[in-house]
């Protein structure tokens, strides 16, 4: 059978997100089993890998019996970010709970969110503007809004916030992931590549045309032994965020 395509049917999807999904089929399968090994596969070999067919084959059962459950490869791709979503919080006060004040609490979201990143790399491929909206993703929301509860700022401000926490965690994600990804075709680490294109690159380029760039990239090239530190870029960027909104928050309080 031709794999459906793989855009979701958001009415579709949300019923399956909402619904209860313990209940086998004649064949034994559950949703959860489905999406399980969905996970699974894309965990291993990246979502490319995943389709109707290959995960049946996992499940060692037929094509056809999937689609009693699930409509198609989009519908399970939604079950399958909503589920790894989950396992982000023990439960939605978990953030709130952590000692330090709402400056820890985002801090550990931010921890929390790209240690998931890391652990299922294929979350970066499809995390949209337009996410199904299931139980794990509302009560992540939940979870990651409110250590900003109660801190003089408004809803729009609060929602601002941890929007631009999470979109700093995804990009520093993303650019680790890149990294490991480019280093695994190559061959060849971020120093091998360093000492190898450095010198080269000293013969070439006329530093009094770039003295302000040759001075900062020969120091940043030396501490991070390439040309970007993700985990650099991750610390140092969301304690500049949580500066800027701890200002806020003192502005608030004086208003």
């Amino acid at each position: 059978m031709a794999e459906k395509k793989e855009r979701a049917d958001p009415a579709r999807s949300l019923l399956l997100l909402w619904g209860s999904h313990a209940k086998p089929g004649r064949s034994g399968l559950t949703v959860r089993a489905i999406v399980q090994a969905a996970i699974e596969l894309a965990d291993a070999k990246g979502l490319e890998a995943v389709s109707m067919r290959q995960v049946a084959e996992a499940l060692k059962v037929g094509t056809m019996s999937l689609y009693t459950h699930v409509p198609g490869k989009g519908e399970l791709t939604d079950l399958m970010l909503d589920t790894v979503l989950g396992e982000i919080y023990a439960d939605e006060g978990e953030p709130a709970r952590q000692p330090g004040g709402w400056r820890e609490g985002m801090r550990f979201i931010a921890r929390r969110n790209w240690e998931a990143y890391l652990r299922h790399p294929w979350m970066i491929e499809i995390l949209g503007p337009r996410p199904a909206l299931g139980p794990n993703l509302c009560l992540k929301y939940e979870a990651e809004l409110r250590p900003l509860d109660g801190l003089g700022l408004t809803d729009i401000e609060m929602d601002s916030v941890l929007t631009l926490v999470l979109t700093h965690v995804s990009c520093a994600a993303a650019a680790k992931l890149s990294s490991e990804r480019v280093q695994r075709e190559s061959g060849m680490s971020d120093s091998e590549w360093w000492v190898t294109t450095g010198p080269i690159l000293t013969q070439v380029m006329d530093e009094s045309r770039f003295p302000v760039a040759g001075r900062v990239g020969s120091a940043s090239s030396k501490a991070y032994e390439g040309l970007l530190d993700p985990m650099h870029m991750l610390t140092f960027g969301l304690e500049r965020i949580l500066d800027g909104v701890a200002l806020l928050v003192e502005q608030r309080k004086q208003n």
